[in-house]
């Protein structure tokens, strides 16, 4: 992507979260600021042209409508490895009904589980940032719409688009459930139930769902060290600032010059940043639980990959 577009669509996310902060903070609703409508903002705005920036009426309802199953979930069962299981299975299932491109809904979903979160206002409050987020996506475009049709499609471009639309196959979903398992069961063990935070969810599903052309996928070890920082700068700008706009930019600056710094395009590392502002305590033993889990990931994965890169088409769902 030319570059004064790439910087554009950053301006345009900072200032867009920054808004949305600012809001929550007025009005008392926490989770409007979403964590995962970091990634999606980051990349609705600087990929105009991508699937999810062409698909606003998935981005304005799937979120909204995983979190609705989230929140039954957490008012009618305890965290646990079945509720667990009952969060992410309803939300994929439910992305994959709608023939939808947004993966960052399962985050939406298991994010009120996690987080002890049993209020309808959560899915209410999903749902205004994601509905404001997709009529905001349809005016940028339109805005840019002549510039975006001269942009030269790059190869990551294409690579982004494939990965961003629902999986055709489903041979890997093996190997993904025993990464949560294996990541729940660290969870359990050592008291940090964050090892298994809802953006990790999203990271592994791209990751595990689209081996052949997920950017994290080829680079694996350098996702632990991407989504640590983003955790430790999200941690330690609302210990320092507090809630609010102002740790909002800090962590999504740091994040985006993480991202830049180690030429990796992972969106949902952003949404980890965030993470701290709907957190009852947030406090340094979140970074050491993301490092603890993106590790998990980069070491199934790698196990994983051979027999990931061999599968089947002929086991492809239609």
């Amino acid at each position: 992507m030319p570059f004064p577009f790439l910087v554009l669509g950053e301006l345009a996310s900072l200032a867009f979260l920054g808004g949305v902060a600012k809001s929550a903070l007025l009005t008392g609703a926490m989770y409007v600021l979403f964590p995962e409508l970091a990634a999606l903002a980051y990349d609705v705005f600087t990929r105009p042209a991508g699937v999810w920036a062409r698909s606003p009426v998935m981005l304005a309802i799937t979120p909204a409508a995983a979190a609705t199953v989230g929140t039954l979930v957490a008012q009618t069962m305890p965290y646990g490895m079945w509720s667990a299981a009952i969060c992410i299975a309803g939300a994929m299932l439910l992305i994959r009904l709608l023939r939808s491109p947004v993966a960052p809904a399962i985050s939406a979903a298991f994010l009120p589980l996690t987080l002890g979160v049993a209020s309808w206002w959560y899915p209410l409050s999903i749902a205004t940032g994601t509905g404001v987020l997709s009529l905001l996506s349809v005016a940028y475009n339109r805005t840019l719409a002549s510039q975006i049709h001269l942009m030269p499609s790059s190869v990551t471009d294409a690579e982004d688009d494939e990965m961003e639309r629902t999986p055709r196959r489903y041979t890997w979903l093996p190997v993904f459930i025993a990464f949560l398992l294996l990541s729940y069961g660290l969870a359990v063990v050592t008291g940090l139930r964050l090892i298994l935070f809802p953006p990790l969810v999203v990271i592994a599903f791209e990751m595990f769902a689209h081996a052949e052309v997920c950017l994290w996928a080829r680079r694996p070890c350098a996702l632990p060290l991407a989504c640590t920082v983003t955790a430790a700068a999200g941690a330690g700008a609302i210990l320092v600032l507090g809630a609010g706009p102002l740790s909002v930019a800090v962590a999504m600056l740091i994040g985006i010059a993480t991202l830049r710094l180690l030429r990796l395009h992972i969106p949902p590392a952003l949404a980890v940043g965030l993470l701290p502002q709907v957190m009852p305590h947030a406090d340094w033993h979140f970074a050491v639980a993301v490092a603890t889990g993106t590790l998990t990931l980069t070491a199934s994965f790698l196990l994983a990959r051979p027999l990931l890169l061999r599968l089947p088409d002929a086991l492809e769902l239609r």
